[in-house]
């Protein structure tokens, strides 16, 4: 989004046009930040077979899902529901990654009638994959490496206390099993969290990885997850790829040879990909000023965009309305009964009742965990691919949120 004749636009096109086109609360995406930054990660890693598998619970409407498998990625997947969207959006089985968690062996069962790879995070559901299927379908492990790593507990996933991954102090019992029952094992997988910028964090659980592959001589591929950390406020710093990309490369270049053969290196980035892309517009209803407080009180709430409440999440806001106004100090609150707090004590343009406020970063996990508390609709999104916005998801209505009720006759 870039200012031009003191009017903020993407690619070109007004954001208040847009908003005026589909009303608001929206969401936005531009394709060419996806693109953008798909290829930043694509050359952080030329010199390594890889694979960039998109993580699609961060944002699974399949317009881009259609542009991640025109860019050339493979899709990560935790619900059969997600692999099944991604066979509807015209990726092939063999592209798609299932880490599931917590789920029963009929989601499992279902993954391998569809043909995708099957990542298991937990010792009794390999045991049971094994009786099952014994060697005739390869399994991927997904191993916990035990680092502390990402922006926020919620989101930090390979340490002691996380549910996710078999504990790499139980490789002895997995081998045990693989053994007992012939399990092929392809694939090794790792992610620790969320928002890491320390390349050293990766650094220290592929070691940790690599050590494994001395129980798995068959390996097609390791899976490092992702957790790339994006800036979400102008003091915000992101992951430096280019530096990640040559240590890692050159750390692989050497394990291939301890190795015996090269196998492929993926990523499953989400947020990395798509948070930069999406915006979140929302409409000022009321200003409000009491004793403590001035809140610009917006058309939406933590049912559209929870992670600030759910995460302590900064998003950067923007008064489109009024670019060049003075900045004065805002609580941005929504309309949900609840706390509901989109922004602290922000210094933005002067806002004013009427006035359309973009809310930044919002592409990653924004629309994806929106919901109906309050009896609210979930808003429409919008993309804008070369240089023209589409209208990919209607606004809900009254009549989406009874769709699935019953009111039995008698009442």
């Amino acid at each position: 989004m870039k200012l031009q004749n003191n009017r903020f636009c993407i690619a070109g096109i007004p954001v208040e046009d847009i908003a005026n086109r589909y009303d608001t609360p929206l969401y936005v995406y531009h394709t060419d930040t996806i693109v953008r930054q798909y290829r930043k990660m694509e050359a952080a890693f030329k010199n390594v077979k890889s694979r960039i598998c998109y993580a699609c619970k961060a944002l699974t409407n399949i317009n881009i899902l259609k542009l991640m498998r025109e860019l050339g990625a493979g899709l990560d997947t935790v619900s059969i529901y997600e692999v099944e969207t991604g066979l509807r959006a015209g990726f092939n089985p063999e592209e798609i990654i299932f880490t599931p968690n917590g789920v029963g062996m009929d989601e499992i069962q279902k993954a391998v009638e569809l043909g995708v790879h099957v990542n298991i995070d937990n010792i009794p559901t390999l045991e049971r994959f094994g009786h099952k299927y014994s060697g005739k379908y390869p399994v991927c492990l997904r191993l916990n490496p035990h680092i502390m790593a990402g922006g926020h507990y919620q989101i930090s996933t390979g340490h002691i206390d996380s549910k996710f991954g078999i504990s790499v102090h139980q490789l002895r019992h997995v081998e045990r099993i693989v053994k007992s029952t012939g399990i092929h094992v392809n694939g090794l997988h790792m992610h620790t969290g969320s928002e890491i910028m320390d390349a050293g964090v990766f650094l220290r659980g592929v070691e940790i990885l690599l050590e494994a592959t001395q129980y798995f001589k068959k390996l097609a591929f390791i899976d490092l997850g992702s957790g790339f950390k994006v800036p979400y406020s102008t003091e915000d710093n992101s992951t430096d790829m280019v530096t990640l990309g040559n240590e890692l490369t050159a750390r692989f270049r050497n394990f291939f040879s301890e190795y015996g053969k090269e196998v492929e290196l993926w990523f499953e980035p989400g947020k990395f990909l798509v948070s930069e892309a999406g915006i979140f517009l929302v409409k000022v209803n009321v200003v409000k000023q009491t004793t403590a407080t001035v809140f610009a009180l917006v058309n939406s709430g933590f049912n559209h965009l929870i992670r600030p409440m759910f995460y302590d999440a900064y998003h950067h806001i923007i008064n489109i309305s009024n670019p060049k106004g003075v900045p004065r100090i805002y609580t941005v609150a929504g309309n949900i009964c609840e706390t509901d707090t989109f922004a602290w004590d922000r210094k933005i343009a002067e806002i004013r009742e009427g006035d359309l406020l973009a809310i930044m970063n919002a592409g990653a996990y924004g629309y994806e965990m929106a919901m109906n508390y309050n009896s609210r609709p979930r808003p429409a999104e919008v993309m804008v691919y070369k240089g023209k916005d589409y209208l990919i998801r209607k606004r809900e209505t009254l009549d989406d949120l009874l769709r699935n009720q019953v009111e039995p006759v008698i009442l």
